[in-house]
Order: C-alpha cells, then structure tokens, then sequence
C-alpha cells in the first residue's frame, strides 16, 4: 500500500495547455483616490501582487476557470470576490471602504475558502506577526490568546494545543496542509510545529470531522505555511528574539522568489533555551530545551495547474522536568530528555477544467521520537548531557539495528560512580518510535453557481508505528482509514447562507502482539520478612479492530437583527481510539504513570450546537459564542489505587460526558480617537461525567482585558502600538477525581513596538513585558502542577525583524 502512496507522490504534470490569462484594474478608497500598497492574491493559485503608487495592479498567469481574488489592506474592510476566466484578461476596479477593525481574513481551513464574515463556521484566525507581539517562547503558548484555546504544558518546551475543554486526539492538527501524526495522545508529547515560515493560524472550535475525519471531534488547529514572494518579487528576511527568563533566543532567516511561474521559498530556525525561572529566582530543571527547523517550498503554475510542494524538518531536543534541582543556566540537556525528529512533506495540485476544478493533496509525515533516561529508568537530573551526544545517526532509517548509535560516549555510570548495578545504558534510546504516516485527499469542486457550490471528496490515510527500543509504550501496528465525503453551501439571499454534508468514515487498525517484563511489590505478614520485589511477565495481545462512523454537519448564517450577525452550527464528530487506548501496558516515564490500555474500547461520538452573534458599528463590535458538546463513549484514564513498577497505575474507561460553555467579549474603538481600543473576551467551559464528577483538564475560566494603542507612526516610523494586558484566571474548583483544585490569579503583560520603514527595507521592533508583576502562579492544565511547581516568573523579550 505504501508504494502506491510515495508513487502518487511522483505523478507528472500534464502536458495539456489551454492558454493563460491577467487580472488588471485599480484600487481606489472612499474619497475616489488611488490607494497604493493594496495587497491583491488569488489564494489557491499562490499568485499575488500590490498596487502601485497610482492604485492599479496586474496579476499574470491565471488559469481557466472560477477563482477568489482578495483585496486586503490596513485600515480598510477587506474585498473579495470570485472572477470568471474563460476566454479573455478581465479587468476588476474596486473601491475600499474604512474600517476601524482588524482586516477581514480568507478562511483556509473552511471548504469554500470565504472571508470570516461570510463563513457560515466561526473560524478565529491570527497571522504569526500578531501572535509573536504576545512575547511567548513558542508557538502553543503563543496561541492561548486566542478565545477558547489552552495548552497543557510541561515547562516551556512542552506545550498540547486545548481546545474549549478538548486535546490530545481529539484536537486535530494541520500543517501544510496535512494532518500532523507525531504521536500526539501523549499528554507530555507537545505541538511540535516552530513558529518560523508560518503565515497565520486558523482555529475551529468544534466537531469538524466532516471535513477532515477522526480525531478532528474537538476541532482543528490548521497552520497556514508562509506566503510565497508575490510576482516578480524577491524577499529576504531575518529575524531574531531574546527572552530574559530563560535566557533564550528564536532566531529565524528566509529567502524567497517568484516569477510568473515558478515560486521558490526557503526558510531556517534555531531556538534555544535555559530552564526558566520561577518568581522567587530559582529554576525549574531540565525545562530547558532547543530546536532545529528548515522549511522549503517550490511552487509551480502552468496554464491549467498549479502545484505547490512543501518540506519541513524538525528536530527538538526536550528535557522532561519533575523537580527544582539542579540550578544552573546551561542549555546542554539533562537526562531524562526527549529527541524528536519529524519531517512533513506535502504536495497540493489543483487542475481547473473550466468552471469547476480538481484538488488532489498528498503527505507523508515521519515522526521518530526517543526518549532517553538515566541508567536505572529513573529521573536523575544530576548528570550534564554532552550537546553531541543526542546526534543519534538516524541517516538510514530502513536499517534499526540494536548496535549502539552512542558507543563513543562515556559511561554514565562510571562517570558518576553511583556503584550500583546497571539496567539501563543511558546513551541509549528507552524508548523509540518510528511513526510514518501517508495521506490523500482528492476533492471535486462541482461547476458552481453564483449561489450555489458543492464539494465531493475522499480522504484516507495509511499509518504504521515501529518500535525499536527496550522499553514499548505502544506495539507495533498498521493503521488505515478511508472517508468519502459531500459538502454543499447555498446562498438563500444576500447574508443568508445555508451549509452542509454528510461523511462516511472506516478505520482498522491492526497491532503486533508484544512481550512486557514488570516488578511488582509484596509484602510479608511476617515482620522478620523483607519485602521483595517479584517479576513478572505479561503479553499484550495483538488486535485487530475496525470503526465505521457516519458524521454530519449544518450551519446557517443570517442577519438576526440589523447589524447582528448570526450563525447556528449542529455538528457531529467521532474519534476511533488510539493506539495507547487500545494496547498500552507499562510504564510511561514522561508521565510517572504504569498505564493499561483497554482492548474493547468503542469509538468516541459527540453533537454539538454552537450559535454566535455578533454586533458592530464603527465604535464598537461585540460578540457571544455558546455551545453545548454532548459526548457519548468518553474515553479516559482512571486510577485503580494500585502500583506496578514503582509507579501508579491508570486503566483507559469510558463513559458518556457533556461540555458546555461559552466566550463572549467586546472591541471598543471611539470614534474619532482613531488609535485607542479597548478589548475584553471572557471564556468558560465546564465538562462533567453523566455518572457524576468533572472530565480532567478542563480550562479554568478565564477574562482578558486589553488597553491598546496603535498610531500611524511619524516620518520614516509606521505601525506603531502600546498594549497593556491583563489576564484574570478564575479559581478552578470543578476538578476531577484524581485532580486538585487550582487557585486564580492575574497576570499583567505589556507590549510595544513598531517599523522602521526605508524605500527597499524595513526593520520591525517588538518589546514585551510579561507577568510584568512577577507573580507565582501554578496554571491548573501545567503538568508540574502536581509537584508545586509554578509556572514562568517575569520574562522581557526583544525582538527584530528585518526585511528587504
């Protein structure tokens, strides 16, 4: 099966041609003036421009057929509409209205790629430039100022993505365009994407299997890759920012070109942090860690096709932290760590055939992960690990034999001289994984009317986990899954919009029976008897299960009352379990947890309502979301109130839950105060067990009131703002059984900045401040927490962006 894939990946371009045409006209503003630096793009085409001093624009190399052509600039309300190319260059001439507000996106992640205000869906979308104002050291952290989103954290380096209440599997993630595979049930496996060469986030807060099938019952986290450089248009830029807690550095450098038919994009990264440190000076060991990116892009436009191919490489090296030890403010990692090396290649084509069009998108993901522990299996944060010594030669990955990738390195043991005996060799991996994941999605865009678009599709994916070292968290497996898919939206009249579809999904996933060795305690009656420590074995046996679900999803957009917008969405979803859910037996280090999966485990299915309002005048825009989730076969791990191997022990149950909740919030702008706005958002979710209880890692509430400044600059400056933050999180006292409950408190963040504008270059400043009080807080979704561990102290960043 897998050949099939790598071969698809490999098809030719075809060789017919039917002629290529331009998109020419003007831009003017409110007053019939020429308006200079609009930015014109066609998104599925990859192809863009900007107007000139006098307001017009050109783009070249357009195929046949039905596009979106956008028109977007600062200050104004964004435009778009679709264009028809049949047999001649067409001229469209727009006038662009003022808008006080943030510019209106073009929703990638949604099937008809319409601006946020047209979506049927309520999509939150940040661009990465808004996100990096926040000051985070990464990009889940940066995310939580987006309504409705957490992360459950590790330290710095570990960061899940949390969406109204939801994680691990049941949040999917998007990247280039195809599902990210990297293991990511694991609540101390992180979002493994670097902020370098992404162009902006997009979130559905929600059931979106639909769209994009199982493990996609909590929502989507879909990252929009850089842009390329418009037409024949050079760019290069750099960039670099420091950050004072861990004495830590981002630092980001790119290139890229275009000309009307090829596109060339080439992008590196380098993170680099210490152990962070806490309100009252000390550091938190071993939250230190680094991380290597490289992301390429060739895109290709021919006279009825473009194509567009993506690469991405990875490689983080994460301590895993359990104490404050060790107080130093090295970078080199600390045993125990995690060495993770992903790559992500996709390649998306769009063949148009008149008035409708092909989509035809592929991806192989590899994600090898090692988890590296002292001699013993135990955390031992005592012991420096050399820079060199996580360059784990993984060249030939066809080739995993057991001979010792690290056989130039020192002995641990001998080096501490700890005198006793050996069961472990810390140079090698305990834990290793080999994930290869293979994706397709082919969809048809049916001829569409001016009101009417529909959307037929199959999707599927081919998976297989190998483990190659001592310790087996999950067994070998084969996993697959196929869905076909049909989606429709029909404008009833102007703002009134009716959408939906239906999808069938089948999943088998297929495992290798394997063998566990464990220790476990006994105590004697008799007081003149040791306790001793028995071995025994254990086989997991293989299984072979499959999960059909049908999944649908309805939605309506209409104007309720003048000037307030609202959408109603009913959704479904389902999620097959994983592979830990189903087959997991041992100990799980990074967690400090003997876990035992469940073989008879059913597929997770939820519905959902969801309905928004929103109002806005040019003075204020307010919003309300709310939803109820109703989740049917939740699955999750409960305590037995036993131990094996030194460790608690969790057994995977399910049950049926419920989440509820709601965000609302407001955007004050006082006309004619042009730079002054006011924002607050409020967000809560609750999540309770039909048989009683509260589900585990659940938000606290959480109110964010923001001060924000943003003035036209002065000479040669320009963009420039001042904010000042206050987030206020609310006690947590809806908890689970296994969980303590988690007191409030108030951060307060600052940020400033601005660019420095020349005639061919540009330098971008930013300054942060935050948790500007130092204030020592334990967040209730931080993993440390149980261990009284608080979250970062006070942290100033410093960033620079250059541009030519």
């Amino acid at each position: 099966m897998k050949y099939i894939y790598i071969t698809l990946f490999f098809i030719g371009f075809p060789i017919v041609s039917f002629g290529q045409f331009s998109a020419q006209g003007t831009v003017i503003d409110e007053n019939q003036e020429p308006l200079p630096g609009v930015e014109v793009y066609i998104e599925e085409l990859h192809i863009g421009t900007t107007t000139d001093l006098d307001g017009t624009y050109t783009l070249k190399n357009i195929p046949k057929g039905v596009h979106k052509l956008n028109f977007s600039f600062i200050g104004y309300r964004t435009y778009n509409t679709s264009i028809t190319v049949l047999t001649d260059d067409i001229e469209i001439d727009v006038s662009m209205e003022p808008s006080v507000f943030h510019m209106d996106e073009v929703i990638v992640s949604a099937p008809f790629n319409k601006l946020q205000s047209e979506n049927v869906m309520k999509i939150e979308s940040r661009t990465i430039t808004a996100l990096q104002k926040q000051g985070a050291p990464t990009l889940a952290q940066s995310l939580t100022r987006i309504p409705g989103v957490s992360e459950v954290s590790t330290g710095n380096g570990i960061g899940k993505p949390v969406i109204r209440g939801l994680s691990g599997n049941r949040v999917l993630v998007y990247t280039q365009g195809v599902r990210l595979e990297n293991q990511q049930y694991g609540q101390e496996h992180g979002l493994g994407l670097n902020d370098s060469g992404i162009e902006s986030v997009e979130v559905i807060k929600g059931p979106a299997s639909l769209l994009y099938g199982s493990d996609a019952l909590g929502g989507v986290l879909y990252i929009n890759p850089e842009k390329f450089a418009f037409q024949n248009e050079t760019e290069v830029s750099a960039g670099q920012t420091f950050f004072s807690n861990t004495l830590g550095s981002n630092t980001t450098a790119g290139v890229k070109t275009s000309n009307d038919q090829f596109k060339l994009l080439l992008r590196g990264g380098y993170n680099t942090h210490s152990d962070y440190q806490i309100p009252d000076g000390d550091r938190v060991t071993n939250t230190r860690y680094r991380e290597v990116d490289f992301k390429a892009g060739l895109g290709l436009n021919l006279d009825n096709f473009v194509t567009e191919l993506r690469y991405n490489y990875n490689k983080s090296d994460i301590g895993i932290p359990e104490e404050i030890g060790e107080q130093s403010a090295s970078k080199n990692l600390l045993l125990p760590y995690q060495d993770l090396t992903t790559h992500i290649l996709s390649l998306h084509n769009h063949f148009f055939l008149n008035r409708s069009k092909f989509e035809v998108n592929l991806g192989y993901v590899n994600n090898i992960r090692k988890e590296y522990e002292d001699e013993h299996g135990h955390d031992d944060h005592g012991e420096d690990h050399d820079e060199d010594h996580d360059e784990d030669d993984h060249s030939d990955e066809d080739d995993h034999s057991d001979e010792d990738d690290h056989s130039d390195e020192d002995d641990h043991s001998d080096e501490e001289g700890h005198g006793h005996e050996e069961d472990h060799d810390p140079s090698e991996a305990a834990l290793f994984m080999d994930l290869k994941t293979f994706t397709y999605d082919v969809k048809y865009h049916l001829p569409s009317s001016e009101r009417f678009e529909t959307i037929v599709g199959i999707q599927g994916m081919w998976q297989s986990n190998e483990n190659f070292g001592e310790e087996i968290l999950i067994p070998d497996a084969i996993t697959s899954d196929v869905g076909i898919l049909v989606n429709s939206s029909f404008e009833i009249k102007e703002n009134n919009t009716l959408q939906g579809g239906l999808r069938f999904d089948h999943r088998s996933i297929d495992t290798e029976a394997y063998e566990i060795e464990h220790h476990e305690d006994h105590e004697h009656e008799d007081e003149m008897d040791l306790d001793h420590e028995e071995e025994e074995e254990e086989i997991v046996e293989a299984i072979d299960r499959s999960f059909s679900n049908m999944t649908f999803s309805l939605g309506y957009k209409t104007m309720l009352f003048q000037k307030v917008s609202t959408r109603i969405n009913f959704a479904s979803g389902f999620r097959a379990p994983n592979l830990a859910e189903l087959a997991s037996y041992g100990v799980h280090h990074g967690t400090n947890r003997f876990e035992i999966g469940n073989p008879d485990l059913e597929s997770e299915q939820n519905f959902q309502t969801d309905i928004s309002l929103e109002y806005g005048n040019r003075h204020i825009e307010v919003y309300v979301n709310g939803f109820y989730n109703i989740l049917n076969n939740y699955i999750y791990l409960n305590p037995t109130g036993e131990e094996l191997d030194e460790a608690p022990v969790y057994e995977y149950v399910q049950n049926d839950a419920r989440l509820y909740g709601s965000e609302f919030g407001f955007h004050f702008h006082p006309h004619p105060l042009d730079w002054l706005h006011l924002e607050s958002d409020f967000e809560m979710v609750i999540g309770e067990l039909d048989e009683g209880g509260y589900l585990p890692l659940i938000p606290a509430n959480k109110w964010s009131n923001t001060l924000r400044g943003e003035f036209k600059g002065w000479q040669r400056f320009n963009e420039l703002y001042l904010s000042v933050t206050l987030d206020s999180f609310f006690d947590q006292n809806r908890v689970s059984d296994f969980e303590t409950e988690t007191a409030g408190y108030n951060l307060l963040n600052v940020g400033l900045g601005g660019n420095l504008s020349f005639e061919k270059w540009s330098l971008g400043l930013r300054m942060s401040l935050n948790n500007a009080l130092n204030e020592t807080y334990i967040s209730h979704l931080s993993r440390l927490k149980s261990e009284g561990i608080p979250n970062p102290g006070r942290n100033f960043t410093f960033g620079l962006n250059f541009n030519i």
